[in-house]
């Protein structure tokens, strides 16, 4: 019963934060010709096993940005925490942008990321500040690729599965480390096929759900294959005006191989009531 209670609220969380996501920041430019690096030769595979590489690396941390420009007002939603790639679990601190006097209007939202679940805590409307929100990804149009705040970071890589063009734009350096910048397209469909379990079904509906199932992206991979910023251009259609909202989402990936415990709550901790539309 709970968790069809849970299922149901998925509407309404997305019609929450969907107001409030937002667009990464650029990314940096190349400085290189492709003849100057081997990795040239077959981008297209060189980003469909990404997301086995970040499997390899076992874990890292992570920054998440997301941005839209709605009502002649452009709004960020920022997140910061850490991912365990071979759990499949990830923890994100999610701050929601300031009122127009500059105050926060909600405390941090902290995120759970798991196959097919998103639990949130401190979401508000109506939901006691001790208990989590869980939602069923597969529910969401967007397959929680939105909805949240913030892209899940493996399911940011499994994305790179469905590339369909890329080029390979040079070498440049990000964040003090030398980096590979591809710039390319991703079919959510095509995605969707190749992707792990859990990650598919949300991709599914995302290809479903979105304005066009076409992901133009930007990626900068270490020299071990690892993501070190990935950003997405996403087109879905507001709910409520059946509008098309261009979404952009930027996740930055580092520390790799630092501790990181997630833990999912247990069934009492979960909310099973109704939550009221903001």
């Amino acid at each position: 019963m709970a968790e069809r209670q849970h299922r149901g609220t998925g509407t309404v969380v997305a019609a929450g934060l969907m107001f409030c996501v937002c667009m990464g920041t650029g990314g940096c430019s190349g400085t290189g010709s492709a003849a100057e690096d081997s990795h040239a030769s077959d981008p297209v595979e060189t980003l469909h096993r990404a997301a086995d590489t970040l499997v390899d690396a076992g874990t890292s941390k992570a920054s998440t940005s997301m941005e839209m420009a709605t009502g002649g007002t452009r709004v960020t939603i920022r997140g910061q925490g850490d991912y365990d790639y071979r759990r499949r679990l990830g923890r994100l601190k999610v701050q929601l942008p300031q009122t127009p006097a500059g105050t926060a209007e909600h405390r941090p939202i902290t995120e759970l990321l798991a196959p097919g679940a998103l639990f949130m805590k401190n979401r508000g409307a109506g939901v006691p500040a001790d208990k989590w929100v869980r939602v069923d990804t597969a529910t969401l149009s967007d397959g929680n690729l939105v909805t949240g705040g913030a892209t899940d970071p493996y399911t940011a890589a499994e994305l790179l599965r469905g590339t369909r063009t890329a080029t390979y734009v040079g070498r440049t350096e990000f964040a003090g480390i030398e980096v590979r910048h591809y710039r390319g397209t991703s079919d959510l469909a095509l995605a969707a096929k190749g992707a792990s379990n859990g990650v598919r079904q949300a991709l599914t509906a995302a290809a479903k759900g979105f304005a066009t199932a076409e992901v133009p992206f930007d990626v900068y991979l270490d020299d071990q294959g690892r993501i070190r910023k990935i950003r997405h251009r996403f087109s879905f259609v507001n709910g409520r005006q059946k509008s098309t909202v261009a979404v952009a989402s930027t996740t930055l990936l580092y520390d790799f191989g630092a501790p990181v415990d997630v833990r999912l709550p247990a069934s009492k901790d979960i909310y099973a009531g109704k939550i009221a539309e903001r």
